[in-house]
């Protein structure tokens, strides 16, 4: 005897207007240090950076990759620890160990034929603001400094380094119509 299940009907949803200003995203730009990770700097006996990332944010990277969306990363620091992340998640388009990231980020949007109406960009300090601005859609996660908030078009639920990336990654997926697909794939 079959028992076949219902479709999962999503629970996530975003205001109207926000999926109207994310629909025509096609690559994201994010920054490292208080998105992906939680901000805080580690640092082993011998001076090695050392980061913790999140699951969650990881995988909605990975489902950006399948809908078509670009992740990129521009951030002023580099480490073997970053490196290596970016690495397990197919991230190519990166930009590490630069301070004025706006040249960094024009030349990934030149490499990809496109322009700042369909980028997305999420920062949460000062050295983010040239790309928020110019962004179709800013967002910030939950802590950011108060500019980049008063700049940011969503500001995240959950905190950075933990499950803020995703929370922008899903909106994006909802925005592109793969949301539901996805979900239901993830579930058989």
């Amino acid at each position: 005897m079959s028992s076949a299940l219902p479709p999962l009907r999503p629970v996530l949803n975003f205001p109207p207007e926000l999926l109207l200003r994310a629909q025509p995203v096609r690559v994201v730009f994010f920054d490292v240090d208080g998105v992906l990770t939680d901000g805080g700097l580690y640092f082993t006996e011998s001076g090695e950076t050392i980061k913790r990332f999140h699951t969650l944010d990881g995988h909605g990277i990975k489902l950006l990759q399948r809908a078509g969306i670009t992740p990129a990363v521009v951030s002023g620091r580099d480490s073997l620890a970053l490196r290596a992340r970016l690495a397990a998640l197919g991230v190519s388009q990166i930009r590490l160990g630069t301070e004025d990231k706006l040249p960094a980020a024009d030349a990934i949007l030149a490499e990809l034929g496109l322009d700042w109406s369909a980028a997305a960009a999420m920062g949460d300090d000062w050295p983010d603001l040239s790309l928020l601005r110019r962004a179709a859609l800013a967002c910030a996660p939950a802590g950011a400094h108060v500019e980049v908030l008063a700049l940011a078009h969503h500001v995240t639920a959950r905190a950075p380094g933990a499950g803020a990336v995703r929370e922008l990654c899903d909106l994006l997926l909802v925005a592109s119509g793969r949301y539901a697909a996805e979900l239901e794939a993830a579930a058989r």
